[in-house]
């Protein structure tokens, strides 16, 4: 991706339409939620997308639902705690497309449960899909990027670690884990005119959301305070939306965040800053 041209003559604005035109993006979780919001703002911006998941009943609508706004788009099973299904995943995208420029780490496991009892299992669930997936995700697209020339690498992470987050103890090390990932790596592999970043969302009302204001005997989340959080708690008075977090990572995709590596982006109405809890 070519830097603007500041002197005026032949300036090309780093915001056009297709300021991914000809590029390739993987998006790992991007058969639902904040992953299928990224990949439509990707796809919006010219990229060719391709939406990895480990559920492949995901995979197939979520296609439909971005081929039907005009996106060119490929699907691919995978688990990103193994290695290996990692490494076949990368091999998949770059055989299907030719390149890959982009990768989103976003695949991710997060549920509440008090530390005390927070199984091994339980706990290696989330450490191995946030923190070993996204690395194990870099590391294979790391060839094919440097091929390229270069690429770019967003991880998601989180505001929780921020302060710390009762029953989240699994989640909030994984999130710290990948922050420090990307600064590492960003420093690491910038030779090689890699950026490596992170988004870190605010509260948008994902079915893990959800949960969390769903009463212990409910069915459905309590509605009452889920406005009553976005009232009190988010400054910017609504919650976040997959587009928020996906228009973010498509401006570090794109020529605007050419000059930009080892930093994370707070998406988030200002939630953090508020310090509100659910």
């Amino acid at each position: 991706m070519s830097p603007v041209d500041p002197g005026g003559a032949g300036e090309t604005s780093v915001f056009r339409p297709d300021m991914l035109a000809g590029r390739v993006a993987l998006v790992t979780g991007g058969g639902t939620g904040i992953g299928l919001g990224i990949a439509a703002c990707l796809a919006e911006a010219g990229a060719t997308v391709a939406i990895a998941s480990r559920k492949p009943e995901h995979l197939a609508p979520a296609a439909a639902r971005l081929r039907a706004r005009g996106a060119t788009v490929s699907t691919v099973e995978t688990n990103v705690r193994e290695p290996e299904a990692v490494a076949r995943m990368v091999g998949q995208v770059t055989s299907a497309h030719g390149r890959l420029d982009i990768l989103v780490n976003n695949a991710a496991g997060n549920f509440y449960a008090p530390s005390s009892t927070l199984s091994p299992n339980a706990w290696r669930a989330v450490v191995e899909t946030d923190l070993y997936g996204s690395f194990y995700c870099a590391q294979a697209a790391y060839p094919a990027l440097k091929a390229q020339g270069g690429g770019r690498i967003i991880s998601i992470s989180m505001t929780l670690h921020y302060r710390g987050w009762p029953l989240m103890a699994h989640a909030t090390a994984a999130k710290a884990g990948v922050d420090a990932l990307t600064r590492t790596l960003a420093l690491e592999w910038a030779p090689d005119r890699i950026t490596v970043n992170a988004v870190a969302p605010g509260p948008i009302p994902t079915e893990g959301v959800q949960r969390a204001f769903t009463p212990p005997d409910g069915r459905a989340p309590d509605l009452f305070r889920m406005d009553r959080y976005v009232e009190e708690m988010i400054p910017l008075k609504r919650w976040g939306t997959p587009e928020d977090v996906g228009r973010m990572v498509a401006f570090l995709a794109g020529p605007a965040g050419e000059w930009i590596t080892g930093s994370i982006f707070v998406v988030d109405g200002g939630s953090w800053l508020a310090g509100g809890r659910t």
